[in-house]
Order: structure tokens, then sequence, then C-alpha cells
């Protein structure tokens, strides 16, 4: 892990960062000396990682599918610290379910929480972002190579590439970055003990320009990266964290 000493201090915002990519991320933001503010839905979670962390761990339980809360969550944040240095929008629920099987219900409910809860942390984020915080929403690989069962997932990650893309144009006076991160098949301990099989991990390391299977640690570098002013005249942009799946 790389080592970025401006970000010792700085307030840091995480959504979903109980488990998974959101849990390597806290854990790399704090070891840089960030405090870290993140939010999920799993408390026991939650908890049991911020009382590991100790001090600079704050963990708030958050629906972000209910606006008041992220509303409370974020304002109490920013009265407890003064401002916020980087947002980190991360939560999401990839779900696999037939086209012809999907509800209006599961199309909303899908919508509010992997797309609607990040225009509105961004929201309720921008009047207390720091001149040169750093946005960093969560798209997904699958946009790319468009799996099936999860057509309204990829509609989601599509929906926070033009969210990015366009509040980097918006907030980029106050030089703001907004850029987004597109993961590859991370392996997570939920994707190994849902999804991934022993065949594709084989197809993987056949697809990918580089055979090792991606870590979620190996993403939270890449967010550092885009928090830290090493990125400073990045915005805008897309990352695909993916050993090249997607390459050519």
């Amino acid at each position: 892990m790389a080592t970025y000493a401006e970000l010792a201090g700085r307030t840091v915002l995480i959504t979903g960062g109980a488990n998974g990519i959101g849990q390597a991320m806290v854990e790399a933001f704090h070891v840089q000396g960030a405090t870290v503010s993140f939010c999920d839905m799993d408390e026991a979670g939650g908890k049991r990682l911020a009382k590991r962390l100790a001090k600079r761990a704050e963990f708030t339980k958050v629906n972000l599918l209910r606006e008041l809360e992220i509303k409370r969550w974020i304002a109490k944040v920013a009265k407890r610290h003064g401002s916020i240095d980087v947002l980190i929008n991360n939560a999401a629920r990839d779900p696999r379910i037939k086209f012809e099987d999907v509800s209006s219900k599961d199309w909303d409910d899908l919508f509010a929480g992997n797309l609607r809860a990040y225009f509105l942390t961004c929201r309720e984020a921008s009047p207390h972002l720091a001149k040169g915080a750093s946005v960093i929403n969560f798209s997904s690989i699958t946009r790319f190579n468009g799996p099936e069962e999860m057509s309204t997932y990829v509609a989601t990650k599509a929906g926070a590439i033009g969210l990015s893309r366009s509040l980097a144009r918006e907030l980029g006076s106050r030089r703001i970055r907004v850029n987004t991160i597109s993961p590859g098949w991370i392996m997570t301990d939920r994707q190994l003990d849902e999804h991934v099989t022993p065949a594709i991990k084989r197809e993987l390391r056949k697809i990918q320009c580089i055979p090792d299977l991606n870590q979620p640690d190996e993403v939270a570098d890449v967010a550092l990266f885009l928090a830290s002013d090493a990125s400073r005249a990045v915005t805008g942009q897309d990352i695909l964290v993916d050993r090249g799946w997607r390459h050519g």
C-alpha cells in the first residue's frame, strides 16, 4: 500500500463499509491516518470493525433507501468534523433476476439503493465538501459485459457513470474531483460464498490480461489514489480495476 501523507487528518465518508470492498477501504484510509465515518445496514459488522480500528473510525447504521437517514448521517459528520474531504459511494446490491421476472418494485428499489442514494449523499455532502475534495462513485465492469439476469443492476451502474461525469463538471469550479471505479470480479467473502465457483476462477484467469484474481484491498488502493493529491488533475474518469478483463 502506498502512503499518502496528506490523507492524515482528513475526513472520509464511505457507504457500505462493514464488509467486502467497503471494509477494505475503511481499513486502508484508517491506516493513512484519516478519520473514517462509514455506514452500513450490517450493524454487527459495522460495530465490530469500528471497535477493532478504535480511534478515527465511526460507524452509523444507515438505511440508504431513507432520505432522512442519509441527511442526518451526513449532517452529524459535518457538524462533528467541520468539512468533508472524501465521499465514497460504495454500497450497492447486485441481485440475479431474469429480466421477465423483474417487477416494477424490484426496479425501483434497486435504483433507489444503487443510484438515488448516490445522488442524495452527493447532494447532502456538497455544501460541506472542502476545496480539493474527492468524490468517488462505484460503477461496475458489468456495464461493459452486460451479464444475464443483471439488467437492472447494470442500468444503475451505467447511471453512476452519467451522474459522476456531470457532477465532475458541476463541482469542478470548486476544485472538487468526481471519478468512478469500476471493479472487475472481486473476491469478497460474499462473492466467494454465493457466486464464485472453481470454473469461474479458471475462466477469469484465462480472460484477464493478468491471471491473478482481484482482491478487495487492491480496489482500496485505487480509492486511496483518487482521494489523494496525486490525482488532483484527474476528474470525470472511470477507472477499471479488473486486471485487463475488458482490455481492448
